[in-house]
């Protein structure tokens, strides 16, 4: 994830975040990874078009349906990650962006799985993938 103040923001565009979410996932291409399920840590950046912005207004309406709701977000994610075997962290990076872009409001998703205990010298091993809505 790129750190804050370095992101794809634009007149009219907000980001909507999960950072470091830890979930339990059978992921993997090897026997014991089919078998014992391991800790993977997902990051969702989502650039989102702000209405408000784009009109002109500094602040919107406080009502939660005007703005992507991040508690969906961590529902997809949980979904997804209970949902069966998963060969590739890349194909879970892309159904995670895939159920974000259901809102046609999120323009880009950008999200980054990880696996936490695969090398003992190192934190985590994954990956980031980027994906934007068909006409953006």
């Amino acid at each position: 994830m790129k750190p804050p103040g370095t992101s794809l923001l634009g007149p009219g565009l907000r980001h909507v975040f999960v950072r470091d979410m830890v979930v339990s996932a059978s992921v993997g291409i090897y026997p014991h990874e089919h078998r014992d399920r391991q800790r993977v840590r997902i990051n969702v950046d989502l650039a989102v078009i702000d209405d408000n912005a784009l009109a002109g207004q500094m602040v919107g309406a406080d009502e939660l349906a005007r703005v992507v709701n991040y508690e969906k977000i961590v529902a997809s994610v949980r979904a997804i990650a209970g949902s069966g075997h998963i060969r590739l962290v890349e194909t879970m990076a892309e159904r995670i962006a895939e159920a974000c872009l259901v809102d046609t409001r999120v323009r880009i998703a950008r999200i980054r799985v990880e696996k936490l205990d695969i090398f003992a010298d190192a934190e985590s091993a994954g990956v980031e993938v980027e994906r934007q809505q068909p006409d953006a």
